[in-house]
This record gives C-alpha cells, sequence and structure tokens, in this order.
C-alpha cells in the first residue's frame, strides 16, 4: 500500500515532515505501506486511481465528480486562526507584492495564472469567483491566460516573477509555503478570497479493506494528539484530522454547475 502528500508537499522541508507523519500513520494504523514520491508534473488523477491506494490527499472537486468514489479517510485540520478549528480552506487570488492592484477587478484585461482543470482551490473556486464579472462585462476578463501550472508553488512562481498578473492559490498550501519560504511569500499579496469549502481530504481506494480504512483513519485522528508528532504538526501548521462526510463535498459539484449557469465555462 502507498500514502502521499503530494498536493500539500509544497517544498523539501514540508513533504519531510509530511512523510514523518504519514509513516506514523502507517505504523500506528498497523498497515504496511510507504510513502511514495509522486512529483509534479506526473498526473495527479493517475495517483487517486491506484488500486494500492491508503492514504492520500484528493482534491475536493474531482473526489465529489468521479464515477468510482475512493474511501473517504479524514481531513486536515489546519492549525492558523482563520480556519476556526475546521476542516476548511479556501482560495486566495494573489498578486506581486509591488503591484498596483487593489481588487480582483484591477487585474481584468492582464494575466490570469490557473493549475488545473480538475483542482477545485486552481480552477473551479476561481471560476465562480469570476463568473459574475464576465456576465456583466459580456467579454473575456484577461488578455490571456497562464497554465496549467500544475502546483499553488508554479503559480505563486509565475506571480512573483512576473509571469502572470494574478492566480489562485489554495490558501492552506500557501500558508506553508509563506512559512518554509518566506522569501517568496513576501513577494506576493491577497486582493481576494473565495468563501471557504470543505478542504481536500486524505483517502484511500475505493476497494480499500474495510478493517485496513477503519485503523488507517483513527490513526489520522490520533495524529493530532500524539507528543511524537508534536514538531511535525508545527512544521505542517496542521492542529489535527478530523471525520468528513462525502455529501460535504457534493457542494464544490454544485458550485461548478453554478459557474455553468452564468455562462462561464472555462477561464478566460
Amino acid at each position: 500500500m502507498i500514502a502521499s502528500a503530494r498536493m500539500y508537499a509544497v517544498c523539501p522541508a514540508a513533504a519531510v515532515a509530511w512523510r514523518t507523519l504519514l509513516d506514523w500513520v502507517f505504523a500506528n494504523a498497523g498497515v504496511t505501506g510507504e510513502v511514495f514520491d509522486y512529483p509534479a508534473p506526473q498526473p495527479l488523477s493517475a495517483l487517486w486511481a491506484r488500486p494500492d491506494l491508503a492514504c492520500t490527499f484528493m482534491c475536493g472537486y474531482p473526489f465529489a465528480t468521479t464515477a468510482t468514489r475512493p474511501t473517504l479517510l479524514a481531513a486536515p485540520v489546519p492549525s492558523p486562526a482563520p480556519y476556526g478549528e475546521r476542516p476548511v480552506y479556501w482560495t486566495e487570488i494573489v498578486v506581486a507584492a509591488t503591484a498596483s492592484f487593489e481588487r480582483v477587478e484591477d487585474v481584468f484585461g492582464g494575466r490570469f495564472a490557473w493549475t488545473a482543470e480538475d483542482s477545485q482551490s486552481g480552477w473551479q473556486a476561481p471560476r465562480l469567483l469570476l463568473a459574475p464579472h464576465a456576465q456583466r462585462r459580456g467579454s473575456p476578463l484577461f488578455s490571456t491566460t497562464v497554465g496549467p501550472l500544475i502546483t499553488p508553488r508554479e503559480v505563486a512562481l509565475a506571480v512573483a516573477e512576473g509571469r502572470a498578473d494574478a492566480g489562485p492559490l489554495d490558501s492552506y498550501a500557501f500558508a506553508l509555503l509563506r512559512l518554509h519560504e518566506p522569501a517568496l511569500g513576501a513577494r506576493l499579496r491577497v486582493i481576494a478570497q473565495t468563501p471557504a469549502t470543505p478542504i481536500p481530504p486524505l483517502v484511500g481506494a475505493a476497494r480499500l479493506d474495510a478493517g485496513a480504512a477503519r485503523r488507517l483513519r483513527s490513526a489520522l485522528l490520533e495524529s493530532g494528539a500524539a507528543p511524537a508528532l508534536a514538531a511535525t504538526r508545527a512544521l505542517l501548521l496542521l492542529d489535527s484530522f478530523a471525520v468528513v462526510d462525502a455529501d460535504d463535498y457534493a457542494r464544490l459539484a454544485a458550485d461548478a454547475r453554478a459557474a455553468d449557469a452564468l455562462g462561464y465555462p472555462r477561464i478566460a
């Protein structure tokens, strides 16, 4: 069996911390497995479809819309105060810290970055945010779009380096970037954010053994109070893990349909 924190392994330090936590989860669940190295740009869709998947982060939008739903384990509760001890996140629209933009409307006519079309934070959430503006404007919002950039870090770099004027960042991934790469974080500024939605959960394969799933879920929940993981949790800005309901993620599919209904099928 394999585990992966690819979505939130935003830099080497975070990747090492996730490996420590997931190794602990395997050991305490009594499940034999390894933390799998699966770097970008390898497609996450292929990772999520693996039959040997035990515990990996999965974006909420594909989780809500896939025909064969993976086994839902738990979801992270980030520790920063804005998360309110809830398993939620949002998308932050960032620009260069030195740019004159103050509102998302200021970026219209410019260059907008994105990660992947099956990403909630990097495509679907900003699409819904932008759809009413596009409907009122009656024409494309941007001169060009920059993507697919696959990861939040690549969006951050594109904006910081001037290859894009703005772009969407998963709020938890951005918090981890600011912690571990403060020089990069300081080059960016948030000008808008979307409403909070359920954060990407950890899942196993659709046919994961029910007993293994139960033990993995219990180990994830226990990891939030394990003294041996205190330093690791601090490095991951992680308070704990929480049990979540698969139906909670249905709103992400509904949001995508709402953007479609507003006549904005693509970020443009």
